[in-house]
């Protein structure tokens, strides 16, 4: 809830390491502090706006011009899209990817081990959410700040029937300049091109960005590596149960079209998301679940 840091929250600090506190708009935090690295997540569709490793600037995009309320979701980070990725097929009207990202989450847990530090948040089903999606279910985010960004979707079926679901770390990657900015591993990739009629296409080379990209590659597996010369540095995603990978970036027209992008700042920002969309949803039998693993590191340029 807004401005509230509830005392039951508190139990969770760890001094030194990990702290609540009042975020933009007055959304409740925590702000998580080693000689590893520093960074933040909101309560807010437990959603991470900050990772920096120790000596290093910042990893995440965050747009200047998100919109800190209830009911939006934040701009940049790592939004998590689920039950659904973009629009729900059978209801125009339902929240674009999904409900989570715009929920307020409880602390599940907050550990340290050496020097890294894990935040644990967690969401369950509702009426609320049944409005949209009838399924009963879990969903954890723990995510490990350390010297790698590691986030983990954990999504539990409580329910006594089996639930289908489509999830995506959508994760905003900051760069210097995304014209200069490229992709590797995707290389001979089969993708469906979202903004060409959703043909499916085959990737040449490596994923050089030069105009309005949406793509979501099929079956992926590998390591990912974004380089970018601008900020001298290389990043690498590494994955488990994913199969699908989402690059994007609005380009010109797109970014003025959004409300709560800058619009110059899709030069600074390139998308490459975790996930498992479209044939690659995840069916999941009652009392099952299923972990979706991402590992963010910087390598030397």
């Amino acid at each position: 809830m807004k401005g509230a840091i509830a005392e039951s929250d508190r139990q969770f600090e760890i001094p030194g390491r990990a702290q609540f506190v009042e975020g933009n708009g007055g959304l409740p935090k925590v702000r998580v502090t080693s000689h590893e690295a520093t960074g933040e997540m909101y309560l807010h569709g437990a959603h991470v706006t900050s990772w920096k490793p120790a000596g290093l600037e910042e990893v995440l995009f965050l747009s200047s011009e998100s919109r800190w309320e209830e009911g939006h979701a934040i701009r940049g980070g790592v939004p998590i899209c689920f039950p659904w990725f973009a629009d729900k097929v059978d209801d125009p009207k339902a929240p674009a990817h999904g409900f989570v990202r715009t929920k307020a989450w409880q602390v599940d847990s907050i550990a340290q081990v050496d020097g890294e530090v894990t935040v644990a948040m967690f969401t369950e089903s509702t009426e609320d959410t049944k409005r949209w999606w009838p399924a009963d279910f879990r969903l954890v985010h723990r995510v490990t700040f350390g010297s790698a960004l590691k986030l983990e979707l954990v999504v539990v079926n409580t329910g006594s029937t089996s639930l289908r679901f489509e999830e995506a770390l959508h994760t905003y990657h900051k760069v210097g300049s995304v014209k200069e900015a490229r992709v590797r591993g995707l290389e001979k990739v089969h993708y469906f091109d979202k903004t060409d009629a959703n043909r499916n296409k085959t990737q040449q080379g490596e994923v050089a960005i030069d105009s309005e990209t949406d793509r979501v590659y099929l079956d992926t597996r590998d390591e990912i590596e974004l380089e970018d010369p601008v900020l001298h540095r290389r990043t690498r995603i590494t994955k488990e149960n994913s199969r699908t990978t989402v690059v994007w970036d609005p380009w010109v027209q797109k970014a003025r079209s959004l409300s709560d992008f800058g619009d110059d700042e899709w030069m600074q920002m390139i998308c490459i998301e975790t996930s498992n969309v479209s044939d690659f949803a995840v069916d999941l039998a009652p009392g099952q679940q299923h972990i979706m693993k991402a590992v963010v590191r910087v390598v030397d340029f």
